[in-house]
């Protein structure tokens, strides 16, 4: 029999394979194995011994710790989630149910949540899937675009390209880079950049008969040089970031045109925080996203994404997972290589730091924290404030997660001064109330969805879900 986590890498070393359009063939004469033994391992039938898991986590550019904590842990974390509604509080269904549907039919088990997406879509009063070629409901798409860069480890080899060929165009002479641009965008593409006086809610606006692109005057001025930066991605790396979505499997509607705004930032982070520089500088400062915010002219969100798609083969940064959540709990951005699982349909647990951070506003807010399932995470979090620069413009207030497993937790300068092996300073957190076991948590917002609890008159617990029976 094939335990859990052995069962977990033959789904992940076929989907890397895939991703990088290899066949068995290929991979098992690079590995040095022979393509029925690769086979094997892809259908789980074969245990992958410790030295050929090194070997095919080298390949690949991937921890081997990777390999074992496989989408499919997330798939079936998802799963968990969406089976904790209370449409499904009468079907029993057990936690290893749920973790066999995701390890043994991971397609099917990505249709059940896409069935499930739609489901909530129609329970909140939203609109039914259309089937004439109109847009989708948008939450829809924006769940697509985090699978679509969750499968791709968030890392695109042909923008990183495209960015260091039109970076060398650019002529970077001066201390700052946004003259660069600037000039580089008038000279390729016939743009003339200006500030100006937009209406409120728009950032960047093309003028086409004037050849005029502008900018709003309200924005920082790394908001501002992103822009430009994201606008020489769409005019000089069309074709690399059309070519990334024809190879996406991406929904119609608005997936594709919300890809193609994701992947021109990406293409923009690029440009401003070239991947060598960016890596030797993130190792040398230790992580540091304010010191390398000053070094790049970058924000901190900006800086923290960047961190999160050093995955290049043979020179890859710590993987890392990172989550954006407002003041009211909505998860408006998450991506995981850490392996810690990310709500998909509600907000994080409360004990988690992301939350803790409001409370100390652009402070960084750190913690050692540890899944029900005994993995420990290192944790740092930070709010940041957005909204127009002018006198009594109203402000968003955000918070931005960052971390890593454990073990990478000492490459990181938030680590200094902690005892990383203490146990009084790990905080015990959960995924969301529903699907957590976690039974002595004062804090919780919904009973398990396996659980039932009971009530005494005589006695009143502080929590009315906690200790249940």
């Amino acid at each position: 029999m094939v335990d859990t986590a052995e069962s977990q890498i033959g789904g992940r070393i076929k989907r890397l394979r895939r991703q990088r359009r290899l066949n068995q063939a290929d991979l098992a004469a690079a590995l040095g194995i022979s393509p029925s033994y690769l086979n094997l391992i892809e259908h789980n039938r074969r245990k992958v011994t410790v030295p050929l898991l090194f070997s095919i986590a080298g390949y690949f550019g991937v921890e081997p710790g990777e390999l074992v904590d496989s989408d499919e842990g997330r798939l079936a974390g998802d799963l968990m989630e969406a089976f904790g509604d209370d449409l499904f509080a009468d079907s029993d269904l057990t936690n290893l149910e749920i973790r066999d549907l995701a390890t043994a039919n991971p397609a099917a088990a990505r249709a059940v949540l896409k069935l499930y997406d739609r489901y909530r879509v129609l329970a909140s009063g939203g609109e039914a899937p259309r089937r004439d070629g109109e847009a989708e409901p948008y939450h829809l798409a924006t769940d697509a675009i985090s699978d679509f860069l969750q499968e791709n480890a968030n890392h695109f080899p042909a923008l990183e390209d495209a960015a260091e060929r039109v970076r060398v165009d650019i002529d970077n002479s001066g201390d700052s880079f946004d003259p660069a641009i600037r000039t580089y965008l008038f000279n390729v593409f016939g743009l003339e950049v200006r500030l100006a006086s937009l209406p409120h809610g728009i950032a960047r606006q093309t003028d086409p008969a004037r050849r005029h692109l502008l900018v709003s005057d309200l924005l920082s001025a790394e908001s501002a040089n992103f822009l430009l930066a994201q606008q020489v991605g769409q005019m000089a790396a069309t074709a690399e970031i059309e070519a990334v979505i024809a190879a996406a499997e991406l929904p119609e509607g608005d997936a594709p045109a919300l890809a193609r705004n994701v992947l021109s930032a990406y293409f923009a982070a690029a440009l401003l925080m070239p991947y060598a520089p960016f890596l030797r500088a993130c190792r040398d400062y230790r992580y540091d996203i304010e010191r390398l915010g000053r070094r790049f002219g970058a924000s901190f969100e900006q800086v923290c994404h960047r961190m999160t798609t050093l995955q290049r083969k043979g020179a890859a940064g710590i993987p890392l997972h990172l989550v954006r959540t407002d003041i009211a709990g909505n998860i408006s951005k998450r991506f995981s290589l850490s392996g810690i699982h990310i709500p998909r349909h509600s907000g994080a647990c409360p004990r988690w730091n992301i939350y803790a951070a409001f409370l100390a506003p652009e402070r960084i807010n750190v913690q050692l924290s540890q899944m029900p399932d005994g993995q420990k995470f290192f944790c740092i979090a930070r709010t940041i404030t957005k909204g127009d620069y002018r006198y009594n413009a109203p402000r968003r207030y955000l918070s931005i997660g960052l971390g890593c497993a454990i073990h990478h937790a000492g490459e990181m300068i938030y680590s200094d001064g902690m005892d990383l092996g203490s146990a009084q300073q790990v905080v015990p957190i959960g995924v969301g109330c529903r699907i957590c076991p976690r039974m002595e948590c004062g804090q919780r917002a919904h009973p398990p969805a396996d659980h039932r609890f009971r009530l005494d008159d005589n006695v009143r617990p502080e929590s009315l879900y906690a200790r249940m029976g």
